[in-house]
């Protein structure tokens, strides 16, 4: 029981963090036009009390428009967190994250070494996270999907070398990037751009494993939540061991509804891509596996 239980509770954890925003298909231009005012209340309150940080991107504003059941108050009251953790403790993460979509896109294409050199704690990171087990491509949608594999990430080795904050922040760097991409593309489409994000558990350790590296995952994905509203898409737990699958639908009826709603566990996404470089669009992706990659996901979305 007690081998189940923590690994339903790893589960758990995950998918606490994993609220999905449904996208709208209302224009950009209409969007920002219906909620104009609202807009104008959260730019005023950023310019007035963070002068030096306030986003000028009216899209960022918009997503806390967007979400769902709050009132303006409370936006306000979490537009304000969120902004003091962007002038505080976020502060170099989300510097950071500017200055390397910034070289990213200097080219007039998308180049990932800067986003990777850039990246906090890099040198030690970046031993051990790659392209080939953490990537954020394009799906037909225009959406972004982040796909990472932590079955394959020597996590043990990786924490051995880092602290579970550090960790932590090299996460929210990757989703604070995201989220400048996202916003950019909404922008340019027309459209509002969310995340989706692919967990391939494939490869993934049922005895073993580092726990801090997990926390690290969960917390920052709890984090991101509050910090980039709106943004979410659908989350996927794809491809996981037969035994821990077998756990998860037998333990499943014991978590509330809210979450029962949001399990999206799948098999067939990544299960036969060996290295999550052959998905991208890059000159190193491979078409037809990429292609493949992205009619499963259309699939999964539409179902």
């Amino acid at each position: 029981m007690a081998f189940q239980l923590k690994y339903l509770i790893a589960i758990a954890a995950l998918i606490q963090s994993c609220c999905a925003f449904s996208a709208t298909t209302i224009s950009i231009g209409a969007l920002l036009d219906k909620h104009a005012d609202t807009i104008s209340q959260l730019k005023n309150i950023a310019n007035e009390k963070f002068p030096d940080a306030a986003p000028s991107d009216s899209i960022f504003y918009l997503r806390y428009c967007l979400k769902d059941g709050s009132t303006d108050e409370e936006l306000k009251t979490l537009l304000e967190n969120n902004m003091k953790w962007r002038v505080n403790e976020g502060k170099d993460i989300v510097q950071a994250a500017k200055n390397a979509v910034e070289a990213a896109t200097s080219s007039g294409s998308w180049n990932n070494d800067p986003v990777r050199d850039m990246s906090p704690h890099a040198d030690i990171v970046n031993k051990f996270i790659t392209p080939a087990q953490c990537l954020t491509t394009t799906l037909n949608s225009g959406d972004l999907c982040y796909c990472i594999r932590a079955g394959q990430i020597n996590d043990v080795a990786l924490m051995s070398e880092l602290t579970l904050e550090q960790l932590t922040e090299f996460f929210l760097y990757v989703k604070e990037v995201n989220a400048i991409v996202a916003n950019m593309r909404s922008l340019s489409s027309d459209k509002l751009v969310t995340v989706t994000t692919a967990n391939d558990l494939n490869g993934v350790k049922l005895i073993g494993g580092d726990a801090t590296f997990r926390k690290a995952l969960s917390a920052s994905s709890t984090k991101a939540n509050e910090l980039y509203p709106s943004l979410n898409g659908p989350t996927f737990l794809l491809n996981l061991p037969k035994l821990l699958g077998a756990l998860v639908k037998l333990f499943t009826p014991l978590f509330p509804e809210e979450v029962r709603q949001r399990l999206k566990f799948e098999r067939g996404p990544l299960n036969d891509v060996d290295n999550l470089i052959e998905i991208s669009s890059g000159p190193m992706g491979k078409a037809e596996i990429r292609e493949k990659f992205l009619t499963e996901i259309d699939n999964l979305l539409a179902s």
